[in-house]
């Protein structure tokens, strides 16, 4: 069952967005592949001009659930709508001129220019502007009569998404776009995703397994974890949620209370080490997180702080 969370961050968040149906939603969604159960009764909604980060390790399902969104591939069961209306049949083409797409790897007819590519673009999509493509390619630092053959993964990216963004799309789906790029470039990639959207009705749907890529981005991010989602909420609803402590171990040293901790209950997401030194790491259940003293702790023991690439492991590896 996904666990959902939510934050003070939520509290700023338009009114309109929370009012407003999802822009995006699957229903108890699964698919299947002959005997390869890929989504397994996924849930999740995402909200108008949000931005929602859709994490999971790989082969997790996330392409898959893309797929289906774009109206590529049909459910097995369950329901998947966008704009409103469910993705089958003549409506599934009609849904994909108002989405934009960047993927993990980019296809373009290599001896086209960005200049060719945007006049072949421009007939697939009715909002198509061609201001907003030029000032997106200046801005991106494209050579406009290069073939797009010849460029770097960094510019391919660059180039793709100047074409999502200049169809005027309402939902903008980014599925691992930097996989393979250097630190250089993802960061500038990310930084560019950042500025576009921040100042637009865009909403992004941004698929990766590298939390980085998302941990300044997200409104919202959903867990994916062998095609069903484990959490759906904040990052900072995240963190507060998760709490490590680790011990040195020494004759004095206490046992981990693995039930409750002063009252308050928990589900263990990991506990171990070895005769030095154990950690353990605890998802809080109660609707308020604690905020558990040192003193409060058993003797010996002291609280670690986690990061954010942490706690998405740790989540990942408690259904393992």
């Amino acid at each position: 069952m996904v666990e959902t969370a939510t934050s003070s961050s939520e509290d700023t968040t338009p009114a309109q967005r929370l009012s407003s149906p999802p822009l995006v939603s699957l229903s108890d969604v699964s698919k299947r592949y002959g005997k390869l159960q890929v989504l397994n009764g996924l849930n999740l909604n995402v909200r108008p001009g949000e931005i929602y980060g859709f994490l999971g390790r790989n082969g997790a399902g996330k392409s898959t659930a893309i797929r289906l969104m774009m109206g590529i591939s049909p459910p097995t069961s369950g329901t998947v709508s966008v704009f409103g209306s469910p993705m089958r049949g003549s409506r599934c083409a009609k849904a994909r001129q108002q989405i934009g797409f960047v993927a993990q790897e980019q296809s373009f007819y290599p001896w086209m220019t960005p200049q060719r590519l945007g006049r072949f673009m421009r007939g697939l999509y009715p909002d198509w502007s061609d201001e907003r493509y030029q000032s997106l390619l200046t801005r991106f630092e494209l050579p406009l009569n290069r073939k797009s053959g010849s460029f770097s993964g960094g510019m391919k990216a660059r180039l793709a998404l100047s074409m999502a963004l200049a169809g005027m799309p309402r939902l903008l789906i980014l599925d691992e776009p930097t996989a393979g790029m250097d630190p250089v470039a993802r960061r500038e990639f990310l930084s560019l995703v950042k500025a576009e959207v921040t100042h637009s009705d865009t909403t992004v749907f941004f698929s990766t397994h590298l939390i980085g890529d998302i941990e300044s981005l997200a409104d919202r991010i959903g867990i994916l974890d062998q095609g069903t989602l484990v959490y759906e909420g904040s990052l900072d609803a995240l963190s507060n949620r998760t709490a490590s402590f680790t011990a040195e171990v020494t004759p004095d040293t206490d046992a981990f209370p693995l039930d409750e901790l002063n009252g308050y209950p928990f589900a263990i997401v990991q506990a171990g080490g070895d005769t030095r030194k154990q950690t353990v790491i605890l998802r809080w259940l109660s609707d308020t997180p604690p905020n558990i003293p040192p003193s409060a702790l058993p003797n010996g023991w002291v609280p670690v702080e986690l990061s954010l690439e942490d706690i998405f492991v740790a989540m990942i590896l408690q259904k393992h």
